[in-house]
């Protein structure tokens, strides 16, 4: 790869050495009460105005899709198993051909920093300390060097768009590999920017525009503007260089918007492989024939994706494309669950229809606007309590070897809660 982002990367690798800020102590005694994700999105609410929360919660059009992801666990429900010892559980998994003690991964979410000053890192850090994956996202508001330099013992994943320069994007691929990343994600389900109105409607706009509207809005929330002007306007670091008058988050964001690639097509994916020695992931797969030919063009792994309901609306949930996925792909690729995870059981249940892991966007967005690296690592706890007491309360003491018998279902189809005549069983 050659690199043409000389000039990003030497901006950079001299950014200026700034700490993502701690949690205050009333910010720590709120979180202390949260006890599930969804109290921790209400931290954020409030702390966040309104337009940046929304463009962290909202989705595109109608909102389909969006609501679409998280009503599909509803409809998967457990036929548990009792009188099985489960004194002892195992939440281990494999991801990426290393032990992991979580089935989890952190997905990538761009444009963190306008919810915490350097919240890349905080997340960074937190994955770290519970020895999961992070992915940094292309538009992410810390730099690829950065996060590698202050997150050290972090696995780091780099997630790419093709963008229509797309020596400009080697660049960034280059970059990655240099600083040590473990694994490169391309993902493929953005030929264009989604709609999603609920910027419109707040005036949050790319390039931004100050109006009556937002600037109350901004004005409703003193802390949090307080934050941001102690640490400065955040800057997408990564793709500074990008175009020529490119120079802060906003002209940047509106100029990447209109420049993806939307003439990529799976050659080109064959094209990264030659280039990238290390894992390879291909991220919004929803149609088991696209998840064949991610594999046979040379990726390692899928993720199952529909942009958090970001991109196409009325596009299937990614817990409903996942079964007939990993009824294709057998053992041959990883796959990975991203979309609409926010309890402990909606892992369990992404896992006994065939997923490896799952990977969570939003709820560490909510828990990093909360409280820094202080709320993802809360949110990481809440997770695994959760997946725990589900482990035991649905009589399954091992994640490995769970399937679809677990949800009453027969090759990834669910049943209807204990069916008669039909033997349930529960791998041990």
């Amino acid at each position: 790869m050659s690199c043409a982002c000389e000039s990003a990367t030497a901006t950079a690798a001299g950014a200026r050495q700034v700490s993502t800020p701690a949690a205050s102590g009333r910010q720590l005694r709120a979180l202390s009460r949260a006890i599930s994700v969804h109290d921790l999105r209400e931290l954020a609410r409030r702390r966040l105005p309104r337009a940046v929360f929304e463009f962290y919660d909202g989705g595109s059009e109608s909102e389909l899709t969006l609501r679409a992801n998280a009503n599909a666990y509803a409809r998967h429900q457990f036929v548990p198993r009792y009188m099985v010892d489960v004194s002892r559980t195992d939440t281990t998994a494999s991801i990426a051909g290393v032990d992991t003690p979580l089935p989890l991964a952190i997905s990538p979410t761009g444009a963190i920093g306008f919810g915490w000053p350097f919240g890349d890192v905080a997340i960074a850090r937190a994955a770290g300390e519970a020895g999961i994956p992070y992915a940094l996202p292309t538009s992410s508001t810390s730099s690829i060097e950065r996060v590698a330099r202050e997150a050290p013992d972090t696995r780091l994943w780099f997630q790419a768009y093709m963008l229509r320069k797309r020596d400009f994007t080697y660049g960034l691929i280059e970059r990655a590999l240099r600083a040590g990343y473990e694994a490169l994600i391309i993902t493929i389900d953005m030929p264009t920017g989604g709609r999603r109105e609920r910027d419109f409607r707040n005036d949050f706009g790319l390039p931004f525009r100050f109006t009556a509207r937002n600037l109350l809005d901004f004005a409703s929330r003193p802390g949090w503007a307080l934050s941001q002007l102690r640490s400065g306007m955040p800057r997408l670091e990564n793709l500074e260089g990008f175009t020529p008058d490119a120079v802060d988050a906003k002209t940047i964001a509106s100029s990447v918007g209109k420049n993806y690639d939307p003439s990529f097509v799976w050659s080109d994916l064959g094209a990264i492989r030659k280039l990238w020695p290390r894992k390879l992931y291909v991220k919004g797969i929803l149609h088991p024939e696209d998840a064949l030919m991610a594999v046979r063009h040379g990726a390692d792994g899928v993720i199952v994706s529909n942009h958090g309901g970001r991109q196409l609306d009325g596009a299937c949930a990614s817990l409903d494309a996942l079964a007939p996925i990993a009824q294709a792909l057998g053992a041959s690729a990883e796959i990975l669950l991203d979309g609409g995870v926010r309890r402990g059981t909606d892992v369990l249940k992404a896992m006994a229809l065939g997923a490896t892991a799952v990977m969570v966007g939003r709820p560490a967005l909510y828990a990093v606007s909360a409280a820094g690296q202080a709320g993802v690592a809360r949110m990481l706890e809440l997770l695994r309590d959760e997946l725990v007491r589900a482990l035991v309360l649905s009589g399954t003491p091992r994640l490995r070897g769970v399937h679809a018998a677990l949800l009453g279902a027969a090759d990834g189809r669910p049943l209807p809660c204990a069916p008669r005549g039909v033997s349930h069983h529960v791998l041990s």
